[in-house]
């Protein structure tokens, strides 16, 4: 149930995975989500935040002793593979809390997931060299770009805005 929540805040966000959804996706028994998310869809959000924010980290924990250019290309790859896996319909499941998350927990619960992915990438690009600074400040800036160029490629119907953004990232990349 919480994978099938992931699938959905990817490509429908919080509006399009309720406990209905999420049921009719993975076949479910009705009796099942209640017994598991007793506290309502909030409960089952926030799992699906966790185990979305756990896979990314699995994949950067892949990257352990690669170049930060390496890094940031695998990084980089990981969100191009959705778009085009999805037909440019799926996004990130964190971003789509992040932005109608209706309670303050939620919210932080996307905080910290965006937060892991910062502090893991950070250390990497230090493990290739970088200084803490540069590392920090360009984990930070590799996350919110490719967000954004996850939304943008999305609105647009085209990998285009995110190859843009994927090629400045490599440029501008410290080192």
């Amino acid at each position: 149930m919480v994978d099938g929540a992931v699938r959905l805040l990817a490509t429908q966000g919080t509006q399009g995975t309720s406990f209905a959804d999420v049921l009719e996706l993975t076949g479910a028994p009705r009796g099942s989500i209640y017994h598991h998310f007793p506290d309502g869809k909030d409960q089952l959000l926030a799992a699906a935040v966790d185990l979305a924010g756990a896979r990314a980290l699995e994949a950067v924990d892949q990257w352990a002793g690669r170049t930060p250019q390496e890094v940031t290309e695998s990084f980089l790859g990981l969100w191009r593979a959705v778009l085009t896996r999805s037909g440019l319909r799926a996004g990130c499941a964190v971003l789509a809390v992040t932005v109608s998350a209706g309670s303050p927990e939620l919210l932080e619960h996307a905080a910290t997931v965006f937060r892991s992915w910062r502090t893991r990438l950070a250390d990497l690009f230090v493990d290739g060299g970088m200084g803490p600074d540069e590392a920090a400040g360009f984990a930070a800036t590799l996350v919110a770009a490719s967000e954004g160029a996850v939304v943008v490629s999305r609105a647009e119907q085209s990998m285009e805005p995110f190859e843009l953004v994927a090629d400045q990232l490599l440029r501008i990349l410290p080192g």
